[in-house]
């Protein structure tokens, strides 16, 4: 006869091992996660005027609500990167659950290292020094008339558009 084991004392120490990783590693991320309101999610894809011929990146996915409004509501392919390994992971989850894998993608990692030249709307909800140090990204990477929208806080380097509020539109320039 085999021992028993218990295996609920191994399934906790997983668990807080993974609550603790995750901690560790959103201190030294970009920005804290805090969701951006649904309200002021469907106002940053209006004011990007989002629609099914976009690519639209969000910088620091989170929960993906941007990602999965953007392929369900306005039926742009979107791309989420987020950096958190739970956050990513419920992401991939949220997506396959909601069959959005034709139109939504998740990339783990950093997106300061990401290609985010595909992008014809890139979506941030960071941090202004990560802001900052984002705008030069921006310029050589992104292409002209690419739409960039921030919630809150700004990119001095890039031309504004539109602000709506707490909600800027900037473009990157054709030169």
């Amino acid at each position: 006869m085999a021992p028993k084991t218990d295996f609920v004392p191994i399934i906790l120490f997983i668990f807080l091992l993974i609550l603790i990783l995750a901690s560790i590693w959103s201190i030294k991320s970009a920005a804290p996660w805090l969701p951006t309101p649904m309200e002021i999610v469907h106002k940053m894809l209006k004011i990007a005027d989002v629609g099914p011929n976009d690519v639209v990146y969000d910088l620091g996915c989170g929960d993906g609500r941007v990602v999965v409004t953007a392929a369900r509501k306005y039926g742009a392919r979107a791309v989420g990167i987020e950096n958190n390994p739970l956050r990513y992971l419920w992401c991939q989850i949220l997506v396959t659950i909601l069959g959005l894998r034709k139109r939504a993608k998740i990339q783990f990692g950093d997106f300061f290292i990401k290609d985010l030249s595909e992008a014809t709307v890139v979506i941030c909800y960071l941090l202004q020094e990560t802001n900052d140090r984002l705008g030069e990204k921006f310029l050589k990477e992104l292409r002209p008339d690419t739409k960039v929208v921030s919630y809150v806080f700004t990119f001095f380097i890039l031309p504004e558009v539109r602000n709506d509020g707490e909600v800027s539109l900037y473009r990157i320039p054709t030169d």
